[in-house]
């Protein structure tokens, strides 16, 4: 560049002099042609900077597509692809330098397959313009057969055609490699292979011609120059190595680094085979930086090589890592390590290199190894595959491999347009076939392997498509297409083939999953604390569902059914399963809580996948076609049933148990109540709790028996209550015989139709009497009223946890237990009743009931009995206060009344006694009122107004009463609004002779005194 004058002015770095001092090797190229096209002075410290600083970046070749590009940041910090267009390269751009493509024939074999999508830092421009501007590989390799290859490859990929824009779409590689560092490491694999069969010859490099470089070239524009002819190819072996070279386009000078290296590495290995991808690694050792052209040529083949290591080692693994990735980090670092030795003084850089490749290979022995993929057969083949199936045992692949691969390639090749199809067509082959021939089409015998085996794949695509349905879909697709062109080349069709053929493929591949999985629960039965039927239930659950959300959006693409298919096989498949545990389930045992819901889980979830495919409308339907119910909910509401009564049964049991056990003290000041009551609701309560921890299905025919069995405890618990409990009669003493006053005598006499047998109470009643002391009949109430109160939080109880249940058996659940609200409001009335009868009559029998007014109104009054009945409600509740002291009213006026009327001899009233007994009735009505503190003044009213009319009567002459009764046996009405009876009682005791003189003559009372 100096002597043709392109370079006007050059400016040493420091510490050089001349131009001997300065390594050409690291100076930028790009820096010096720009210098060279601007004129502008050559300052080679900048120049040699810019080249340490361009090492940073991607290798730039002029072997891609016009198209390609690099990016200069990392992609993996960047973010996610824009999806936006890049924006199109001006129609006109300055151009300094332009450079044709060469233009030279393509090889006759071409197995290389470009990729079609950009790796990691590379992407596709979509307007390029189709001339580039000279960069630095322009002028990379100054030998003139880089000037051949790199032609051929500029012009392959000029001329690629539609068929090889098709894509594989295999995962990319981290690190970057490109197709042609693919390539050539595929070209030393080779060699490799080669050697290890004492074929491997380095050749004599040809003496060249002298001539321009390709720098001075271009830029001197120079139009005639001789290319070097190609060298004879020779037989065996080393032609075919030669041939193999000529179509992987690699250039002379790197064949022979690569042969020389692989020859000091093979070095009393000749005759063994390199069973493992250490290749790079001894390439590396062997090959040094002095048989390179130039320092970035060599730099560039060594993260080659580096990369590999990396890919192989790391990336792809066989043997994998443990210990945390240790091993990864010591063998990123010793790359890393490897790379920054060239930056080192050459006595250091060396040192590092030669002990970091030491390192490399004592790490990565173990890690290198490939399984074996079987011994070569002994069949003659052609050379070229032979020497191909020496790469196999290094690159671990197998003969399916293999022809997988040369089949993409040939398809690449033969789409090309309708000829080659019509051709296809043409053919015809022959198979042997059990000592017959069978003939077949291309298409058939092409498209049978493959239809077999995409029916192998997805008779169980549970298993081949487990990761995911992306890969799934297209094989699908072609199981279809195959199926349609083989029908149509054997003129076979069908109205709906792909829907069958969904259908086999449904059902074997969910049959298989099922048995798999059933065989997986089956074995993990004994230390799973599950029914196997549970289990089995939850994981057939899971199938479903992964195959609706996976397998079934692909296959509904050809069957809109598919998931009703699977879902119904699945359905039948557990059904079998749990037929038999459905027979001999008889009681409600741990096994069938367990397994009950699961498989009603199961056969619910299975009908709303069917409905959300045909709706609800059609669910009906096509649940009569396709499912057979497993009748849970009948069989465990037998079940149930039987336990509900049973449970009953005891239940009664116990409530007899703990009323019979009560002594009727209260539990507490605060809780007068009985402990039997609390027994009886946690009792009933417990039951409860167990019936809806059941979490089988059922119906509301069960909860209503549970209901009314619950509504009958709390009956005969309230009838146990009330059982001591005797008649009125057995606590009223008979009424004295009636008889006439008689003043000098007080002895009894009786009247034929007055006369009253008198009945006694037996002992045990009497002894049962006196033990239901007023506290113990206090507790007795307070104990039905808190029954009473806690039904209706039980009710609700119930009828939310069965609303979890049964939304629809709710509304069902009202007013369960209205006979035992109704029966225990009978009972504290009854209670009521007694208490008030036994105080007036039993225990104040002798205070009121003989001693009040006798003899002498004056002298017993009713006041003296009041101090005795404040005394008798401490105990009750609140709530039934007024309800106790009601019955005590009336029970104090039935006294009352009994005292007038039927007092006996003992007891005589004239008109003056009536101001005395008004009093003594306002006494008894103040007593109850109590300053307002007792019962409502209108409710003692309305019980004493029974009274009033008896001390009307007293008040009245003998006269008035005795025409006034005269006037009412011969059929006219009282004009005191009484009757017969009560007249004649108030006239028996009245104390003048009037009265007694008249009761005897018209109805035969007797005086007090006995008949003789």
């Amino acid at each position: 560049m100096l002597s043709g004058n392109l370079i006007k002015k050059v400016v040493m770095p420091p510490g050089a002099i001349s131009l001997d001092d300065v390594d050409i090797d690291q100076v930028s190229v790009d820096y010096v042609l720009n210098c060279a096209k601007k004129g502008e002075p050559l300052d080679l410290g900048d120049a040699i900077r810019l080249f340490h600083d361009s090492l940073d970046y991607p290798y730039v070749n002029n072997n891609g597509t016009v198209e390609e590009f690099f990016l200069v940041t990392k992609p993996e910090h960047s973010g996610p692809a824009p999806a936006r267009e890049p924006p199109s390269v001006p129609a006109i751009a300055p151009s300094p330098v332009v450079i044709a493509p060469p233009v030279v024939d393509p090889p006759a074999v071409d197995v290389h397959s470009p990729v079609s999508t950009a790796n990691l830092s590379k992407s596709q421009s979509f307007d390029s313009p189709t001339e580039k501007e000279l960069t630095i590989d322009d002028i990379e390799d100054f030998e003139d057969e880089d000037d051949e290859f790199n032609s051929r490859r500029a012009s392959r990929r000029h001329h690629q055609s539609d068929a090889n824009d098709l894509s594989l779409r295999l995962p990319l590689f981290e690190t970057g490699i490109t197709d042609d560092d693919l390539r050539e490491t595929a070209y030393e694999i080779l060699v490799a292979a080669a050697g290890a069969s004492g074929g491997l010859i380095v050749p004599q490099k040809e003496k060249k011609k002298e001539k321009k470089s390709k720098l001075m070239r271009r830029l001197g524009r120079s139009k005639s120059e001789s290319t070097q002819p190609q060298t004879q190819r020779q037989p065996g072996l080393v032609g075919l190595l030669e041939i193999m070279r000529a179509q992987l386009e690699i250039t002379e000078s790197m064949d022979i680094r690569t042969r020389q290296g692989l020859l000091n590495a093979m070095v009393g290995k000749v005759g063994k085979r390199m069973d493992n991808l250490l290749i790079p690694l001894e390439l590396l050792c062997c090959i040094s930086r002095a048989e390179f052209s130039d320092m970035k040529a060599y730099l560039r083949w060594q993260k080659r090589q580096l990369n590999m290591l990396e890919e192989g080692l790391i990336n792809h693994p066989v043997v994998g890592f443990g210990e945390l990735g240790r091993k990864v980090n010591e063998l990123r670092n010793l790359f890393r390590k490897i790379e920054e030795s060239e930056s080192l003084p050459p006595s250091a850089a060396e040192v590092q290199r030669t002990e970091c490749l030491r390192s490399l290979r004592e790490a990565a022995t173990s890690l290198s190894e490939r399984p074996a993929r079987g011994d070569l057969t002994g069949e003659e083949v052609e050379e070229i595959l032979e020497l191909l199936k020496s790469t196999w045992r290094i690159l671990g692949i197998t003969e399916t491999i293999h022809d997988t691969c040369y089949a993409w390639v040939l398809f690449r090749q033969e789409q090309r347009g309708p000829q080659e199809r019509l051709h296809l067509k043409s053919l015809r082959s022959s198979v042997d076939a059990e000592d017959s021939y069978q003939d077949f089409t291309f298409f058939q015998s092409f498209l049978s392997p493959i239809q077999k085996w995409v029916d192998k794949k997805l008779n169980d695509y549970h298993l081949h498509f487990s990761e995911g349905p992306s890969l799934m879909a297209d094989v699908v697709t072609v199981a279809m297409v195959i199926r349609r062109i083989l029908g149509e080349e054997n003129n076979k069709g069908s109205e709906s083939p792909g829907r069958d053929q969904i259908d086999r493929y449904i059902t074997s591949s969910v049959k298989s999953a099922f048995v798999k999985m059933a065989h997986s629960v089956e074995v993990q039965e004994d230390t799973s604390h599950e029914h196997v039927l549970t289990s089995l239930a939850e994981e057939t659950k899971k199938l479903l569902k992964k195959d609706t959300t996976v397998f079934s959006p692909v296959l509904s693409k050809w069957h809109p059914q598919s998931a009703v298919v699977s879902a119904s096989l699945l359905h039948k498949l557990y059904g079998n399963k749990l037929k038999p545990f459905l027979e001999h389930a008889e009681h409600l045992t741990e096994d069938v809580v367990s397994v009950f819901p699961a498989a009603d889980a199961l056969e619910q979830y299975v009908m709303s996948v069917m409905a959300s495919v045909v709706g609800d409308d059609g669910l009906d339907s096509i649940c009569r076609q396709r499912l057979a119910p497993y009748q849970i909910e009948s069989k465990s509401g037998t079940l149930v049933l039987r336990w509900v009564n049973g449970q009953l049964e005891r239940i009664e049991t116990w409530v007899k148990r703990a009323a019979e056990q009560e002594v009727w003290d209260p539990i507490s000041p605060q809780q007068r109540h009985g402990p039997s009551i609390v027994e009886v609701y946690r009792i009933i309560e417990e039951t409860a709790d167990q019936f809806f921890a059941f979490k089988v299905p059922m119906r509301t025919g069960e909860l209503n028996s549970l209901c009314r069995g619950f509504d009958k405890a709390f009956q005969v618990y309230t009838q146990l209550v009330t059982d001591p409990i005797v008649d009125r009669e057995d606590l009223i003493p008979p009424v004295p015989v009636l008889t006439r006053y008689k003043k000098e005598l007080g002895i009894k006499a009786f009247v034929k139709k007055e006369i009253h047998e008198v009945r006694t109470v037996d002992e045990r009643k009497a002894s049962e009497i006196i033990q239901l002391t007023m506290p113990k009949l206090c507790v007795r109430l307070n104990s039905l009223y808190y029954g009473i109160s806690q039904l209706s939080k039980l009710e609700d109880s119930i009828r939310r946890s069965m609303s979890e249940k049964s939304k629809s058996a709710v509304s069902s659940q009202k007013n369960q237990f209205d006979g035992s609200r109704k029966e225990i409001n009978a009972a504290i009335d009854r209670i009521c009743e007694f208490t008030g009868l036994k105080v007036i009559f039993w225990d104040l029998q002798q205070p009121f009931i003989d001693n009040l007014y006798k003899n002498n109104v004056s002298q017993a009054r009713l006041d003296a009995i009041m101090e005795v009945l404040d005394t008798l409600c401490n105990v009750i509740v609140e709530q039934l206060r007024d309800r106790v002291v009601t019955g005590l009213l009336q029970a104090s006026l039935d006294g009352l009344l009994r005292v007038i009327l039927d007092g006996g001899p003992t007891r005589v009233f004239s008109p003056s006694d009536a101001t005395l007994l008004e009093e003594d009735l306002e006494i008894l009505k103040e007593f109850f009122i109590s300053g307002g503190d007792g019962l409502p003044r209108g409710t003692v009213e309305n019980l004493v107004s029974r009274v009033r009319p008896v001390i009307n009567l007293i008040r009245q002459e003998t006269r008035v009463l005795i025409d006034d009764l005269r006037e009412v046996t011969q059929g006219a009405k009282s004009k005191f609004g009484t009757d017969s009876k009560t007249l004649l009682r108030v006239l028996c005791h009245r104390n003048d002779s009037e009265a007694s003189h008249y009761v005897k003559k018209q109805f035969k009372i007797p005086s007090s005194a006995p008949a003789t």
